[in-house]
């Protein structure tokens, strides 16, 4: 295992410490338990977006958390869900009075102990509600999971209603919203090669050099089907028409699309998936009116891509284009 790390039990701890001085204009980091919160919380008035999961998916979530987007995330261990602890802790640094959403991806650990929390809140007297992120078309169970996994969809999720909170929705208002994203969003993705979680010392599972896994989950749970390796037009062909058929998207829609990189794959080959991605987009009559490229929610070190629709109303674009200031995604200010 060759790392840029100290010792493995202290991985996110010192990551966290790494966070906090690079961002601290933007971010606060409370230790035991752990959690990111914004630096001017709590904004009295406005309902508290929180999310969270197991590390090593960065920059989602503890990136993401700043202005028009997460008011506090919540890190577990990598791959591991954080507890409910830390969940109940960070709303309570960030509850400016106006309620709690939590955005909880669909992955058993999260579920439950998001669901533990919400229900030590409201005893608590702090309103809260939850939407759970299930976009995977790739399996309809996992390994991690009951139903299908939340990936690509999250980051669209957390801009588009962390712009909206900031505009002064309602906890109903955003829940409603948050539903109405994930209900017209689809993701799928593929790996060249598996990653290595810091305190198992070895790869998650084996790929032989010319074969790649197409439907992988983020925490490298297999997918579809493994198969010889292709050109890059043929692997997003694969995972473009998975997408499109699913919800089913129509020649008209407006969408956005977001190509993105799963920790080790360099820009130019997003582009050149994003490319292919978009010429699909075309010949099914889709509008892509607004996209995104990039590495946001990663595998640690995996090489591979993962593909994001998700249709769009007017509403999603103004909020989508509203100034986001975070760690891992800024724009408008």
């Amino acid at each position: 295992m060759k790392k840029l790390i100290n010792h493995p039990e202290r991985v996110v701890r010192e990551a966290l410490e790494g966070l906090a001085a690079a961002h601290g204009d933007l971010v606060r980091v409370h230790f035991d338990p752990d959690y990111v919160y914004r630096a001017d919380a709590p904004v009295q008035g406005k309902v508290a977006v929180i999310s969270g999961g197991g590390s090593g998916h960065e920059p989602m979530h503890t990136g993401f958390v700043g202005q028009g987007m997460l008011d506090a995330a919540c890190p577990g261990q990598v791959f591991t869900s954080p507890t409910p602890d830390q969940m109940v802790e960070a709303a309570k640094q960030v509850h400016g009075g106006a309620g709690v959403l939590f955005i909880v991806k669909n992955y058993s650990g999260d579920v439950m102990n998001f669901e533990m929390a919400a229900e030590l809140l409201e005893a608590e007297g702090i309103r809260t509600a939850s939407v759970i992120i299930d976009d995977d078309v790739a399996v309809e169970n996992s390994l991690y999971t009951q139903g299908r996994r939340g990936v690509g969809l999250t980051v669209l999720a957390e801009k588009i209603v962390g712009a909206a909170a900031e505009e002064g929705y309602d906890l109903e208002q955003l829940k409603a919203l948050l539903e109405r994203v994930n209900a017209n969003g689809r993701s799928m993705g593929m790996a060249l090669t598996s990653c290595t979680v810091p305190h198992v010392g070895k790869p998650t599972f084996e790929l032989a050099e010319d074969e790649m896994e197409i439907g992988i989950g983020i925490h490298g749970e297999p997918g579809r089907q493994r198969m010889k390796l292709k050109p890059a037009d043929e692997v997003i062909t694969m995972l473009f028409e998975s997408v499109v058929k699913d919800l089913p998207f129509q020649a008209g829609d407006r969408c956005l699309l977001f190509v993105n990189g799963m920790g080790g794959t360099p820009e130019i080959e997003l582009y050149i998936a994003y490319r292919k991605a978009k010429a699909l987009a075309d010949e099914y009559g889709l509008q892509v009116v607004r996209s995104l490229v990039g590495s946001y929610i990663t595998s640690l070190e995996m090489q591979g891509v993962s593909l994001t629709l998700l249709r769009l109303d007017d509403e999603m674009i103004r909020l989508w284009d509203r100034p986001v200031k975070t760690p891992g995604l800024r724009w408008g200010v």
